[in-house]
């Protein structure tokens, strides 16, 4: 099963200038205005491709974000699935199966994690090499090479519009080849969100498996 947390993110041969005036000019453009952006809500289209299999699988549904990394990532469409992520625990339930797993936040705590990328809260010259990549459709294209790559993120690339700063697009690579792709089809800046919006309870009668102590295993032996 492919859990939306491992978020985002090809291309073929690009135009690639280091960074420059410009890029960081553009970078303090999008660190500025999300640190003033409390909330937002958006809505995707979600691609995901398996290398090996050639499979893709497409999703559509809403997220939902406030700071400091409070998110509702709703999928609605092929398949309902809920992924909560709150101040101490990440919820991932699927309701056609009754089941709600349950992991710990350090699994994309860090500012090298894309989800914090895509939310804007990542200082990306911290722990990327920047390189932009021209313009696409409109949208200034940045790739960020992780000065760690981890087996979840070898590469990113996002798409920022010029004018507001804000991230558009984006797309990850992991150490496979699997890429995972995101595009805000909608996107609403300091939206007004309900506390419950960002809490979850298992509803009655869902299996929960509590896979915070197997991460805790998995991150530190």
């Amino acid at each position: 099963m492919k859990h939306p947390f491992a978020l985002l993110f090809l291309s073929g041969a690009l135009a690639i200038a280091p960074v420059t005036a410009r890029s960081a000019a553009l970078e303090d453009m999008i660190r500025s205005n999300y640190a003033q952006m409390q909330t937002f809500s958006a809505e995707f289209d979600q691609t995901l491709i398996h290398k090996e299999s050639g499979s893709v699988e497409k999703r559509h549904g809403k997220l939902l974000f406030k700071k400091p990394l409070r998110i509702r990532w709703q999928t609605q469409k092929p398949h309902e699935e809920l992924l909560i992520v709150t101040d101490s625990d990440i919820w991932n339930y699927l309701p056609d199966e009754k089941i709600a797993y349950r992991y710990q936040t350090t699994i994309i705590k860090g500012s090298s994690s894309i989800i914090q990328v895509i939310t804007g809260q990542a200082v990306l010259t911290k722990d990327f090499d920047v390189k932009m990549a021209g313009l696409e459709n409109g949208m200034q294209k940045l790739l960020l090479y992780p000065k760690e790559p981890s087996t979840q993120l070898v590469e990113a690339q996002i798409w920022v519009e010029p004018g507001t700063g804000y991230i558009r697009r984006g797309r990850s690579v992991d150490f496979y080849g699997n890429t995972n792709e995101i595009s805000f089809t909608k996107f609403s800046p300091n939206a007004e969100l309900r506390d419950g919006d960002l809490r979850f309870t298992p509803p009655k009668g869902t299996e929960v498996e509590d896979r915070r102590k197997d991460m805790e295993k998995a991150l530190f032996n």
